[in-house]
């Protein structure tokens, strides 16, 4: 094909930094853009890529504001948003990529990217059992978020209570699932009656409550764990994790993966029963999947082989082409996923 030749590119574009919770119209469909469907400069490593699957998570609403102290940066106004995703490669000036190889990593929330940096992109080769759109989940970034967070950051033990919080999304609903492998009770918490009865009937979870309907958390709490909690795996903060502070048990350990109930505030609500951290001797740690990357080969054996077993299963919320992404984004925060969110964009 020629060098000048090119591709229609429909994205998702970033109009400028916000406060609060993100809206659709904080994003823009562009549909008349294009892309060079071309060589890139001699002696790049670039690779241009047709991306399948997007993924939607909370992490990305950070980006969204004008702070570079965080541990990724912003989004650039005016520019596609980018997140995980699983793409297909199209054209490659990279000897470790080919056209065919599917792929995934950081990509444009586009259809058609040029990913220069291709140093933590990672070959996918599919696999009939797997579904490709599970490498932006079940073995994406929110999964091994839970294999790291519970296996090396809460130190599990035979027997203990866990209690997860946003338990039905991307990375709690395999928390559970791995914390019942260990040999744990395990209860979840989430947002409607529907995901209550999903962790319960689906994901194996020995209770689950709908926080929307308790007006105590410390009380519902303490119905479900009138022993204690062992281990807290944090997605929410805020009163969830004030309330679990008082319920912990002597040595828990609170894995403090996300605090969704606090990324859109201003001013976040603080917390008012750290004195347990004390008196109980509680480890209370926050961490980053990225911290624990040399486990990523193990996570992937041992997530796999669950999965074909039998052993755990994994929901996902697809939502169908680039035009559903600001809205199922903006869902995340409003508890509108069931889930793992995702993005089809194409199809292989």
């Amino acid at each position: 094909m020629a060098e000048e030749a090119l591709l229609q590119n429909k994205q998702v574009l970033f109009k400028g930094y916000i406060d609060g919770v993100p809206k659709e119209t904080d994003m823009e469909l562009k549909v008349d853009s294009h892309i060079a469907l071309k060589p890139p400069p001699q002696g790049s490593s670039a690779i241009l890529v047709k991306n399948l699957y997007l993924s939607c998570d909370p992490y990305m609403r950070g980006r969204m504001r004008d702070f570079h102290g965080s541990y990724i940066p912003p989004f650039l106004p005016a520019q596609a948003l980018e997140g995980f995703g699983v793409s297909k490669v199209i054209h490659s000036d990279n000897p470790n990529y080919k056209p065919g190889d599917f792929i995934t990593g950081f990509t444009g929330w586009e259809e058609y990217s040029l990913i220069q940096r291709t140093e933590q992109l990672r070959k996918i080769h599919p696999d009939d059992a797997i579904p490709l759109s599970f490498h932006v989940g079940l073995l994406g970034m929110p999964g091994f978020t839970a294999y790291a967070g519970f296996y090396e950051v809460s130190t599990p033990s035979k027997g203990e209570y866990v209690f997860v919080s946003a338990a039905s999304g991307a990375v709690g609903q395999l928390v559970g699932q791995l914390a019942k492998l260990h040999g744990c009770y395990v209860v979840g918490s989430a947002g409607s009656k529907e995901k209550v009865d999903l962790l319960k009937n689906k994901l194996g979870f020995d209770e689950a409550f709908n926080y929307k309907e308790e007006l105590d958390l410390n009380a519902a709490l303490q119905r479900y764990f009138p022993q204690g909690i062992d281990i807290y795996f944090d997605n929410v903060g805020g009163d969830m994790l004030d309330a679990a502070l008082l319920n912990m048990r002597i040595h828990g350990r609170i894995a403090v993966c996300g605090m969704v109930s606090q990324q859109s505030l201003s001013k976040p609500i603080g917390i008012y029963n750290l004195f347990n951290l004390i008196t109980k001797r509680i480890k209370m740690q926050g961490f980053l999947q990225s911290d624990y990357l040399h486990l990523y080969p193990r996570f992937l054996e041992d997530v796999s082989s669950y999965y074909k077993q039998g052993k755990i299963v994994y929901i996902e919320d697809m939502n169908e082409g680039l035009e559903s992404a600001p809205a199922a984004f903006v869902g995340l925060f409003h508890g509108k996923n069931v889930g793992k969110q995702v993005i089809r964009v194409a199809h292989e």
